[in-house]
C-alpha cells in the first residue's frame, strides 16, 4: 500500500490541488487520481480560517465518501463543526467564523447538502487509522504509544488536541506536552494539529502541519517511501503562529 499523508488543509483547497499536482496525481472529472493507485489520507482540520471550507468539504467528501479512493481523519477543528451542525453550542471564534460565514452565504438546499455530507464524512470516519502494511498510524494530533488500539475518552482527546495539561498560555492556546520526545515505538505516527515551519520529525513521528493557513506551506507525507512534498501558501504569513 502506497499513501500520501496531507497535513492540515484548513479551507485552502488552491493549495491542496497544487499539492495534488506536485504528487503527480492525475485530474479525471475535477478529481485527483494517481496511476499507481496512492492514497491520499487527510489528517483532519480541512476547515476553518482560509478561503474555502466549504468547497474543501465538497472536495474531500466526493474523494472518500463517493470515489472512496481517499481516507479522512477528524481533527478538532472539524470536530467543532460537527457540533455546530449538531446545533450543539460552540461559539464561533477560532476559525470556525470562517465556515459558518461561507455556510450561512449558500442557499438554504445548498445548505442542508454541505451540512449532511460533512456529517456523513464524520460519521464514517475513525478517530485515528492503523496501517499495519506499511507499519503507520496516522492521528490529526498524534496518539500516545499505549493509546493505540484503544477508543475512549481519553484517547479521543490526545488525538483531537494533543497532550494537553489543561493550562492555558497568555494567548489562550492550550499548553501541551511533547509527547513525540517519549515515543519509543517501531511505527510511524503522522499528525498534525500544531503549525510548525518544516516538517518535524522526533523519534518515529512527524509533524506534517506546516501552516499553509498561516502563509508557509502545505506538506504531505508519503510511505513507504518516508518522503516529503510540499506546495507554497498563498496566505499572508503570520509568524506567531509557529512554535517550531
Amino acid at each position: 500500500m502506497k499513501i500520501d499523508v496531507i497535513g492540515d488543509v484548513h479551507g485552502c483547497l488552491d493549495e491542496l490541488k497544487a499539492l495534488f499536482d506536485k504528487l503527480e496525481y492525475e485530474w479525471k472529472d475535477g478529481m485527483p487520481s494517481h496511476p499507481d493507485n496512492r492514497v491520499p489520507v487527510f489528517v483532519g482540520d480541512i476547515t476553518d480560517r482560509g478561503p474555502a471550507s466549504v468547497e474543501t468539504i465538497r472536495f474531500v467528501y466526493e474523494l472518500v465518501m463517493e470515489r472512496k479512493s481517499a481516507r479522512y481523519l477528524p481533527g478538532n477543528h472539524c470536530n467543532k463543526l460537527y457540533r455546530y451542525f449538531h446545533g450543539n453550542p460552540v461559539k464561533e471564534q477560532h476559525g470556525l467564523e470562517t465556515t459558518t460565514a461561507e455556510y450561512k452565504a449558500l442557499p438554504p438546499e445548498e445548505r442542508e447538502e454541505v451540512r449532511d455530507k460533512f456529517m456523513e464524512l464524520m460519521d464514517a470516519s475513525p478517530l485515528y487509522l492503523e496501517i499495519p502494511e506499511i507499519d503507520a498510524v496516522i492521528a490529526h494530533a498524534g496518539i500516545r504509544q499505549d493509546y493505540i488500539g484503544q477508543h475512549g475518552k481519553k484517547v479521543k482527546t490526545f488525538v483531537l488536541y494533543g497532550d494537553i495539561t489543561g493550562e492555558k498560555h497568555e494567548d489562550g492556546r492550550p499548553v501541551r506536552r511533547d509527547w513525540a520526545q517519549s515515543y519509543q515505538g517501531d511505527k510511524w505516527i503522522i499528525y498534525g494539529h500544531t503549525p510548525t515551519l518544516e516538517p518535524r520529525f522526533v523519534n518515529k513521528t512527524v509533524n506534517i502541519d506546516t501552516g499553509c493557513v498561516f502563509g508557509n506551506k502545505l506538506t504531505a507525507f508519503r510511505l513507504p517511501e518516508e518522503a516529503i512534498v510540499s506546495v507554497p501558501s498563498s496566505m499572508p504569513f503570520v509568524e506567531e503562529k509557529f512554535r517550531y
